[in-house]
């Protein structure tokens, strides 16, 4: 389960675009017609707004860093430098992802639309891919005893069951006073909490907690201040002191703290880190999150379509990149080599792309976006607005 323009400070922050997820219209004018995709990032746009170009961007380019990640997982013992890559990449691609989807998840009120959104866009893909995925790894994975089980997602599934919490406790974090050092607080308590289990994933849930909050939190002030010219600058010596601090850590740190699926117990440390690596690890997130927003171009690349498929790309990729270890794609003497290393990257790169393009969006809209008019009844406030 990832570029730099500047945007003018006269610029009008542009309306949501739907948080249901991955993760995401195209980022033309938006129509009346219910954006495809647009889930990871926020609320669908209303009829005649046009999308921001920058979040679709960032959407896109966050996607491609996922991807790329699962590409360099089995590289990393060939190669400190591919390590080190892969731990820097994987201290803020979620964490933006996260991010952004908080940020458009601000208008979510529990009203009976955004409701079956919720359901549609988030509930009913995890179901129909939690359960693809244990079909996968019955059959390709060499486990036909693997069980099917809603409580235990497997591989990429656990974000959409994360959001479907997150997201329905929005209207909760909206009424507390002081919501960040809240939800920082329970992400710590989870980090020192081996009793917690896998259901759900809650670790997950519990631990990327503060990232969700943080997007609520913020306004587009905070992203005109990181797309300013002197944050594109400041951004390259962190990055740089970034990777250097990761080449150094790679030999010496489990990068499963990364993954926040388990507690400090879990990981053979002692309850105390849970409770530095919590709080130190959300700082260096946050801070490479600003930087890689700052990057991101706002103007309409040929890119910017495609961030309104990320959740296509997401879930669809997740198939390739388990297939890889099952069909023992690895084991190619080439692929260990600088050469292979670089190919791979790229090849990564292009899958991701392709997964999120129109066609594709087209093809499976009916397992991620599906209307189910039969499933809900109908809202008597929208039928009076009709007549």
């Amino acid at each position: 389960m990832s570029e730099p323009v500047r945007l003018t400070a006269s610029r009008a922050p542009l309306p949501p675009q739907r948080a249901d997820i991955p993760p995401a219209p195209p980022a033309v004018a938006a129509t009346p017609r219910r954006t495809p995709g647009a889930t990871v990032a926020g609320a669908a746009p209303k009829p005649g707004k046009a999308r921001d170009a920058f979040f679709d961007n960032a959407k896109y380019l966050a996607i491609v860093l996922v991807a790329m990640g699962h590409a360099w997982e089995p590289l990393r013992g060939d190669s400190r430098a591919a390590s080190a890559l892969y731990m820097t990449v994987y201290a803020f691609h979620m964490p933006a992802f996260i991010v952004i989807s908080g940020y458009f998840s601000r208008s979510f009120d529990a009203s009976p639309g955004r409701l079956k959104r919720l359901v549609t866009g988030v509930a009913v893909p995890y179901v129909v891919f939690e359960a693809a995925y244990t079909l996968f790894k019955r059959t390709a994975g060499g486990d036909p005893g693997y069980p099917f089980s809603l409580l235990d997602p497997w591989y990429l599934t656990w974000f959409l069951i994360a959001l479907f919490v997150w997201r329905l406790s929005t209207p909760l974090w909206k009424v507390v006073r002081h919501p960040l050092p809240v939800a920082l607080g329970i992400a710590v308590l989870a980090s020192v909490s081996p009793d917690i289990g896998d259901d759900l994933d809650l670790q997950r849930v519990l631990q990327f907690l503060p990232f969700f909050v943080l997007g609520l939190c913020l306004k587009p002030e905070h992203f005109r201040l990181v797309r300013r010219r002197e944050a594109r600058i400041l951004a390259v010596p962190v990055f740089a002191a970034a990777l250097l601090f990761a080449y150094w850590a790679a030999p010496r740190m489990n990068a499963a703290w990364f993954y926040r699926r388990d507690s400090a117990q879990e990981l053979a440390a002692p309850g105390w880190s849970g409770v530095v690596m919590t709080l130190a690890m959300f700082g260096c997130s946050v801070l490479l999150v600003a930087c890689f927003l700052a990057w991101v171009p706002g103007r309409r690349l040929w890119v910017t379509a495609l961030g309104a498929g990320t959740l296509y790309g997401y879930l669809l990729h997740g198939f390739l990149a388990k297939g890889s270890r099952f069909w023992d794609w690895y084991d190619a003497h080439w692929v260990h080599t600088p050469l292979g290393e670089i190919a791979v990257t790229l090849i990564a790169a292009s899958v991701i792309t392709a997964l999120c393009t129109p066609p594709v969006q087209r093809a499976f809209r009916f397992v991620m976006e599906p209307k189910m008019e039969w499933a809900f009844r109908r809202d008597p406030v929208s039928v009076a607005k009709r007549r």
